[in-house]
Order: structure tokens, then sequence, then C-alpha cells
């Protein structure tokens, strides 16, 4: 008998038709966020749950699912929506979809860039507002990116994808992270032991850290010191990393040139302050919406499934 599996939002088409083909599958007629009490109603009697990152899989969700329930295989690379330790007691295994998001995640943090150095918001603006009164010499004059210095906040994965996309613009690559990568990863790149060090030296700097509680608010007023005058900040990692007061403070006083933004906290109730700054480029976290992307992303999901049912460790195992 088919394994029972409860979806929490629509998927791909391909992603669809393969989990009704393999699977009892549960899935979603509509696209909306389900309630905590809505997805422990469909886990009745079910043996996993795939859900995405705007599901909050807390501790009370966990306890509240049946016995029967045995993994969460996760839609999406993090995994800070997930009580991890709630899980692991419970004997409930994890999954997530690392490495096939990479290169959409790296195209778009290039996108925030450019657009937040070329003024990308306030030339949009002009156009839909009908203010624009024609081009001049000295108009929306942005900042242009050869030898400007981005400084890569995590260099995991997705981190490297945006370095190499970087260096084509060129851009002088700067990074931290946790340890100093090898010499033919860095290509050249200058490792700084500190976050505080990577900023004074990042004329762009861009996050690509996991949301935990060490990184929570990591981006805060005093780390914000540390950028030169008229610095960029990009964010497609995770909102949980930035301190929405400091960062609002540093763009509205000038201190920072502006910001290109994909991800928020508490999405999509981002602070309302964002939508009235000229100089942030604002994105509703698009950073591995590809067809490509988030098909390969289901089917990861799946394929971490079924080696769960098959008996074997599943490659993605989050917990």
């Amino acid at each position: 008998m088919p394994r029972r599996l409860v979806i929490t939002r629509r998927m791909p088409e391909q992603v669809e038709a393969r989990a009704e083909r393999d699977f009892d599958a549960v899935l979603r007629p509509e696209d909306r966020v389900m309630s905590a009490a809505e997805i422990t109603d469909c886990c009745a009697n079910a043996d996993a749950l795939l859900p995405c990152v705007a599901d909050r899989i807390d501790a009370d969700l966990i306890k509240a699912l049946p016995a029967s329930l045995k993994i969460i295989a996760n839609f999406g690379v993090g995994t800070d929506h997930i009580d991890l330790a709630a899980a692991a007691a419970r004997g409930i295994a994890v999954t997530n979809t690392p490495g096939v998001l990479t290169d959409a995640t790296a195209d778009l943090t290039m996108l925030l860039i450019l657009a937040a150095s070329r003024r990308a918001s306030e030339g949009m603006a002009e156009i839909r507002e009908e203010s624009w009164q024609g081009w001049g010499p000295t108009h929306l004059m942005g900042q242009g990116l050869q030898s400007t210095r981005l400084g890569i906040l995590g260099m995991g994965r997705i981190g490297q994808a945006t370095a190499a996309r970087a260096r084509a613009f060129g851009l002088e690559i700067h990074y931290h992270s946790r340890n100093q990568l090898d010499p033919e990863i860095e290509k050249g790149a200058t490792f700084h032991a500190t976050a505080e060090s990577l900023a004074q030296h990042a004329d762009v700097l861009s996050l690509h850290c996991a949301a935990t509680v060490e990184t929570r608010n990591m981006v805060s007023a005093a780390l914000l010191t540390h950028l030169p005058a008229g610095a960029l900040l990009i964010n497609t990692a995770r909102g949980d990393l930035v301190d929405d007061d400091a960062l609002i403070n540093a763009l509205q006083d000038g201190r920072l040139g502006g910001a290109g933004l994909d991800v928020f906290k508490d999405e999509p109730n981002l602070d309302p302050r964002y939508r009235e700054l000229q100089n942030v480029f604002l994105l509703p976290h698009l950073g591995s919406a590809t067809v490509e992307t988030r098909t390969a992303m289901g089917m990861l999901a799946l394929d971490n499934l079924d080696a769960f049912f098959a008996g074997a460790v599943p490659h993605n195992l989050a917990s």
C-alpha cells in the first residue's frame, strides 16, 4: 500500500504528478500557508510531511503529529522553520534540498547587486509614476562595480557561486566563513577571520549564512558601522540575519548607499518602512523561483522520501 504523504503547498506540475504516482499524496487545491491545526488534521495517518519555508513546524506541531509520521522532507535548503531537536526527540527524520537551488539564488544575488548599485528601484518608480523628465548627465548616477569589493558573509555553495559570477563583473572578492577555504576554492578571494574585518573591506556586503540562534540579527548597528560609507547590503539568505531597525536607520541617514533584499523577517509581513525607502530594491523571496529549480527541489524532496522508505539513509538528512 502506498505511503501517505501530506504536501503543504502547491508544487510544480511534474512534482505533483510524481507524488501522486508514487504515494497516497494529499495535495493542496489552493496555494496558501496552512495553519498548524490544518497541517495536524491533514497528517492523520500520514507517513510523511513535505513542508516549505513558510510553514512553521515547531515543537507543538511536531508533538501533535501522529505516531505513523516518520519523516519531514523539507522543500528548501534552510531548516530554521523546523524544530530539529523536537523532531529528533520524536524519532522523525528531517531532510532538505541543498545544491539544486545554488545557481538560481546566486543569479538573483547578482540581480540585487546590479539593481541596488544602479538605483533600479528609483528608476522604475520614475517610469511607473510618470515623473521621468528625460535623460540628463547627472540623472540617477549609480555605482560602478569594476574594482568594487564584494564581501561575502558565508562562503558555502551559494556564496561561492555568487563569487564566480561577481568576478565576471570585475568585483574583488572578500569573504568570512567559519573556516578558511582551500586556495583552489578561494580562487584568489581574501579571507577575513571576523565579520567586522570583512565589513571594513566590503563596498557590497552579501549575506549567505544559515539562520541560527548565533546568526540572528548578526547584521547589527555595530556591524554596519564597519562598512564603508555608501556601501550596499544584499540579502538572499534569511531575514532573521538582519536587525531591521539598524539597517533602516543606516539607509535613512545615508550611511549606506542602498540595499537589495529578497528575504525578510516575518514574511510576508516585512517592516513597512522598507517600502518607503527609495534606495532599496525589494523582491518577494524569489531566490529559487525558476521552473527548473523549484521542480528540482521537489524531485529531490521525493528522492529523499524514496530513500528513507527503502530503508536507506537519505543523502540530505538534516537531523
